[in-house]
């Protein structure tokens, strides 16, 4: 992929949790489309290497092949409301919408083998969180890891989460980033913003958290680990 078109999150994020500074406590119940907006989701998107017998890690990760991918998803959490939001499949038309420039994203995911994607998102109090999986059919190329590669070669940038990020332990490829800063907007509360991304066998593991409040590191890190198990 030779460019990273960004995901409309933001804004959208802004628009759909931040409550009217004066009005109401805002809670976060919409959810920023994936700011690469998958039906919902965050930011933009990219590829990554894939290594199927090697494996990423300590252990080498099955294929989901025809199997449901919503069964890898890791349980919502106790104490948590689903999101208002969409959940679900998501087909590549879907998936690629997502994305400001969605018939450019289409065809890069036609290239890359893009398969399937499914999310999953919850609510607790003023926080929202957001778990994708994006499967892609790595026969012939390593569309997943290209993927990946793309999607965390941005998150530097002072538009995105403004750091490298940690490695996420026992991923081999992950890493967990907490956004330097909130995101703000004139009559809006700030906006936090955390992500990690990994990738094991021919999936890409998507989680977005949003909160009214600062994201504790350790936060994102638990339930990466806990999605990432079940991968």
């Amino acid at each position: 992929m030779p460019e990273r078109p960004r995901r409309r999150g933001r804004t959208t994020l802004l628009i759909a949790c931040a409550a009217l500074l004066g009005a109401v406590a805002g809670v976060c119940t919409g959810y920023v489309v994936q700011a690469d907006r998958e039906p919902t989701a965050l930011p933009p998107l990219s590829l990554a290497v894939v290594g199927q017998a090697k494996g990423e890690g300590p252990k080498a990760a099955p294929r989901a092949q025809d199997g449901d991918l919503r069964k890898l998803l890791a349980p919502r959490p106790a104490g948590t409301q689903k999101s208002d939001a969409r959940q679900g499949w998501l087909n590549q038309y879907d998936f690629a919408n997502g994305f400001t420039d969605p018939r450019w994203m289409f065809g890069q995911l036609a290239e890359g083998g893009f398969r399937r994607a499914t999310i999953e998102a919850w609510r607790r109090g003023q926080s929202t969180t957001e778990v994708q999986l994006i499967q892609f059919r790595d026969d012939t190329d390593s569309g997943s890891r290209k993927f990946l590669d793309g999607q965390q070669s941005y998150m530097g940038d002072s538009d995105w989460a403004g750091n490298e990020g940690v490695p996420l332990t026992g991923s081999g490829n992950g890493r967990v980033y907490v956004y330097d800063k909130p995101h703000t907007e004139a009559g809006y509360l700030p906006i936090y913003q955390a992500r990690a991304l990994a990738a094991r066998g021919d999936i890409v593991m998507d989680i977005r958290l949003y909160d009214t409040r600062p994201i504790p590191e350790k936060t994102v890190m638990s339930l990466a680990k806990r999605q990432l198990e079940r991968l």
